[in-house]
């Protein structure tokens, strides 16, 4: 999976690298289809944001996280991507389960 990090107001160090990295391993892990990711980090007074965005299965996922620190809105948007792709995930199969309802029409001669 590709990560793609750019920084609003904010130098992107090797540390804030490693740490989404490394956060976000594990969604590749359980989702293999993603190729890309997304993410944007925004530095404004007492507030740190985090912006991820992916495509999977056809629909552009996002989920925005902030926090006073950095490393903690990034585990945040971690948490609620895995929510948000287990969510759509969900959606899918349940359309694969979907019975058809075939309706009877009465036959006249």
């Amino acid at each position: 999976m590709k990560i793609l990090i750019s920084g609003h107001h904010v130098e992107i160090t090797e540390g804030i690298k490693q740490s989404i990295e490394s956060k976000f391993s594990k969604i590749a892990k359980h989702y293999p289809n993603i190729t890309t990711l997304n993410s944007t980090i925004t530095v404004e007074p007492h507030q740190q944001k985090v912006e991820v965005t992916t495509i999977y299965e056809g629909v552009n996922v996002t989920v925005n996280a902030a926090n006073k620190t950095l490393y903690a809105a990034i585990a945040s948007a971690a948490k609620k991507l895995q929510v948000a792709l287990a969510r759509r995930k969900g959606v899918l199969s349940a359309k694969c389960n979907e019975k058809f309802i075939v309706e009877q029409s009465e036959l006249v001669l």
